[in-house]
């Protein structure tokens, strides 16, 4: 594949890092210390059964290739930690997706599942509801039917709702409090 210098955005990388250090601190800049050994990809779950190849998502990030905002290899992470704590070069690999994927959504990119999941987060406080079957499963674990969540406590979910909101998580994600829906997104175009 030849990529033409018209695809190449040299404020990437400096992207990145500013957009995550303040949450992240110095691992927003760790990914400048990939040499690329496929560790990560090696030792990715989702690698095995996706087409995520972690390895490649870093290189692109590195590189200034800023389509990987548009991409679903983004949204095959599960966050499970296993490249981040494998990483020779101590790579926060998995923070570095968070920030990556934050800057994608700024940008009106976000996989439709995680939409979905945003969604019933708002709408009930998890991302996987309590349903008979859950409360089923945890009596016969031997833990209360309901957690103690938003479940048990109903007046907390205002506040999830509200903090959603002040966030501008909404927004960013397409959820319409007066609908309890998805809207389209608008998706920001690259500066050619």
């Amino acid at each position: 594949m030849v990529l033409k210098s018209s695809e190449f955005n040299p404020d990437f990388p400096k992207q990145i890092i500013e957009s995550g250090e303040w949450i992240f601190g110095d691992h927003a800049s760790s990914f400048q210390k990939c040499y690329q050994c496929g560790t990560c990809t090696g030792a990715c779950p989702s690698g095995r059964i996706t087409a995520l190849r972690t390895r490649k998502l870093i290189r692109s990030a590195l590189a200034g290739i800023d389509s990987i905002l548009s991409g679903d290899d983004l949204w095959m992470c599960t966050t499970c930690y296993e490249c981040y704590e494998k990483c020779p070069r101590e790579v926060k690999i998995t923070d570095i997706i968070k920030i990556i994927r934050n800057i994608a959504a700024e940008k009106g990119y976000i996989a439709e599942p995680h939409r979905k999941t945003s969604l019933l987060v708002f709408k009930t406080g998890h991302a996987v509801p309590v349903n008979d079957e859950i409360k089923k499963a945890r009596l016969a674990i031997g833990l209360t039917e309901i957690p103690p969540t938003t479940h048990k406590y109903p007046e907390a979910l205002e506040i999830v709702r509200d903090i959603m909101e002040d966030l501008n998580f909404c927004k960013k994600v397409g959820i319409c409090r007066e609908t309890m829906d998805l809207e389209p997104l608008n998706v920001q175009k690259s500066e050619e």
